[in-house]
C-alpha cells in the first residue's frame, strides 16, 4: 500500500476545519480596529482647542480662579442673594464702627455697611473689566487682523497710530480725558479703556495674522481661489485668534484695576455710584482709626485681579504649544 503524502493526508472534514479557522481570524481583523497589525483604534486628530481644554480642566490653577470668577460674576448680576440691604443706606450715628450682628464688615466713614458696599461694587468692577475687554479685543482684532492681512500703506498707518497711543500715559490720560466727565456711570471709563488698550491687541492680532497667512494651507485656499473675507474667517481667524484670547484674559484683570485707580483718584466711577476704587479712597484717611473700611473693598479688588490673571495665565499655558 502506498505511503500517504502529507497534502492526501488531509481528509474533507480537516480542510474545512482550516477554512473556518481561516475564516475565523480574518472575520477577528476585520472586528479589530486599528492598523494592520491590531495595533489599537487609530485616534482623530486632536485640535489645539480640544488639547487647551483637556489641560486646562486638569489644571487647578484654572479650576480655582473660574471658580472665583464665576462667583463674582453671580453676586454681579444678583448681589442681593448674599446682601438683602442697600449700599446707599447709611446711618452716621454708626460711622467708623467695627464688625456687629448683621454686619460683618462694620461701617464706613459714612455709616453705611462695609459688606453690602463690598458685595455692591463687584457689580460695576466686572462690568468694567468685561465690556472693556470685549471693546478691546473686538477693535484692536479687527484693526490688528486687517493690517496684518493687506499690509502695505495700512499696515504702515496702524503701526504709526499705535506707537501714538503706546506713548499716552494711562493714568495721565485717564486724568484728562475723563475729568471733564461728569457721568457717575461706568460708560465713559469703559470708553477710554478701549480708546487706550486697542493698540495692545492690534499689535498681537497683527503678528498672529502675518504668521498664520504664511501656512501653507492659506496659500493653498488662494491658489484654488479663495475670497480674502473667505480666507481670513475659515483660515487665518481661528489659528491666529489663540494669542488675542491669552493677552485679552490677562488684561481683564488689569482693567478692573485701572477703573479703581482712576475712581480711587476721583475720575473714575462718581458717587453715589458703588465702586471699591471710591471705597478705598474714602477710607484712606481713617486707615488708622478704621482699618477695616479698607481691608475688605481692598481685599475683594486684590482677589479679582489675581483671579483674572490667574486663568490668563492657565490660558496661554493651555495654548502655547512650546508648553507642551
Amino acid at each position: 500500500m502506498p505511503e500517504q503524502t502529507p497534502d492526501e493526508s488531509i481528509s474533507p472534514a480537516g480542510a474545512g476545519g482550516v477554512m473556518d479557522l481561516a475564516l475565523e481570524e480574518g472575520t477577528t481583523l476585520e472586528k479589530t480596529p486599528g492598523g494592520p497589525e491590531g495595533t489599537g483604534p487609530a485616534e482623530k486628530p486632536r485640535s489645539l482647542w480640544s488639547d487647551a481644554w483637556r489641560d486646562l480642566r486638569r489644571n487647578p490653577v484654572f479650576i480655582i480662579s473660574a471658580l472665583i470668577i464665576l462667583f463674582l460674576v453671580i453676586i454681579s448680576i444678583w448681589p442681593s442673594l448674599i446682601a438683602d440691604q442697600d449700599p446707599l443706606n447709611c446711618d452716621l450715628a454708626k460711622a467708623q464702627q467695627g464688625s456687629q450682628p448683621g454686619h460683618p464688615f462694620g461701617f464706613d466713614g459714612q455709616g453705611c455697611d462695609v459688606y453690602t458696599r463690598t458685595v455692591y461694587g463687584a457689580r460695576n468692577s466686572v462690568t468694567v473689566g468685561v465690556c472693556a475687554t470685549l471693546g478691546v479685543t473686538l477693535l484692536g482684532g479687527v484693526l490688528g487682523g486687517l493690517a496684518g492681512f493687506f499690509g502695505g500703506w495700512w499696515d504702515s498707518i496702524l503701526s504709526r497710530l499705535t506707537d501714538v497711543f503706546f506713548g499716552i500715559p494711562v493714568v495721565l490720560g485717564g486724568l484728562v480725558f475723563l475729568s471733564v466727565v461728569t457721568s457717575s456711570t461706568v460708560w465713559p471709563v469703559i470708553g477710554f479703556i478701549v480708546l487706550l488698550g486697542w493698540p495692545q491687541i492690534a499689535r498681537i492680532a497683527r503678528g498672529s495674522v502675518i504668521t498664520a497667512k504664511q501656512n501653507d494651507y492659506v496659500q493653498a485656499a488662494r491658489a484654488l481661489g479663495a475670497s480674502n473675507s473667505r480666507m481670513m474667517l475659515r483660515h487665518i481667524t481661528p489659528n491666529a485668534i489663540a494669542p488675542v484670547i491669552v493677552v485679552a484674559t490677562i488684561a481683564l484683570g488689569t482693567y478692573i484695576s485701572l477703573e479703581a485707580t482712576l475712581s480711587f483718584l476721583g475720575v473714575g466711577l462718581k458717587p453715589p455710584a458703588v465702586s471699591w476704587g471710591i471705597d478705598i479712597s474714602a477710607a484712606s484717611q481713617y486707615i488708622r482709626n478704621a482699618p477695616h473700611m479698607l481691608l475688605w473693598p481692598a481685599g475683594a479688588l486684590a482677589v479679582t485681579v489675581l483671579a483674572f490673571i490667574m486663568l490668563g495665565d492657565a490660558v496661554r499655558d493651555a495654548l502655547d504649544p512650546k508648553l507642551r
